[in-house]
């Protein structure tokens, strides 16, 4: 006896409601910057303090969030110099995940600095797995070597007069809209000098001279005006 064809069923598989969120789910830059979490942690420094050693063993790059933070370098015979001053949206400490096994400079707070600790592991599988952070931070690297070629330019050519209002420029985050500080964090003429390659005495006059001109402002702390550009551009 013969018996009839069975009916094919279809049924629809229906996916798991994990796996479709965290496949919608985004990575989002600013958040990883901004917060704690696996492999990172938030610090609050005070002025002057230490946030890294030169010669400590180089273990994290660091994202500064909120204020400012001074590198310098120590030679053998003790004599420091000011190589840069960074602030909000930059990084440092980044040579360790190019191999570099110990701190080349000291990272000391300007003033209250809040900075992202960023384990290297962390930060590796970061710019390996996130496209937008890994862009993000080139662009920053790039930044800072085309920033690095102009302060070599700027120390080779440029007088001492210049260089300080390049400096006082920077300080004050020209050319970044987002990010222009009117008042500088506060930094000494001491400092100004080591980071221009001069005297105390030659940033004094200078910096009197500045504000004669109007190009800054003692007004609860130093104001750089925009009209300092052209100490920079003239001839």
């Amino acid at each position: 006896m013969a018996f009839p064809a069975a009916r094919r069923k279809s049924f629809k598989v229906r996916r798991s409601p994990r796996k479709a969120i965290s496949k919608s789910s985004a990575f989002d830059v600013k958040l990883f910057l901004d917060s704690a979490g696996v492999g990172r942690k938030v610090v609050k420094f005070r002025s002057k303090d230490i946030v890294f050693s030169q010669g400590e063993p180089a273990k994290n790059v660091i994202y500064i969030q909120e204020g400012s933070v001074k590198l310098s370098v120590v030679n053998e015979t003790g004599k420091e110099a000011v190589v840069a001053i960074l602030g909000p949206g930059d990084f440092l400490g980044e040579g360790c995940i190019a191999g570099q096994s110990t701190s080349m400079a000291t990272a000391t707070a300007v003033a209250s600095v809040s900075v992202l600790i960023i384990d290297k592991n962390e930060m590796i599988r970061a710019l390996h797995g996130e496209h937008e952070f890994s862009d993000r931070f080139i662009s920053f690297m790039l930044a800072r070597n085309i920033r690095i070629e102009e302060d070599l330019v700027d120390q080779l050519f440029n007088s001492s007069e210049k260089r300080l209002a390049r400096t006082l420029l920077l300080l004050a985050r020209y050319g970044k809209e987002d990010k222009l500080q009117r008042v500088l964090p506060k930094v000494s003429q001491e400092m100004l000098a080591e980071m221009v390659g001069t005297t105390r005495s030659r940033v004094n006059f200078f910096m009197n001279k500045f504000r004669k001109l109007g190009f800054i402002k003692y007004n609860g702390g130093l104001q750089i005006d925009n009209s300092l550009l052209s100490v920079v551009l003239h001839e």
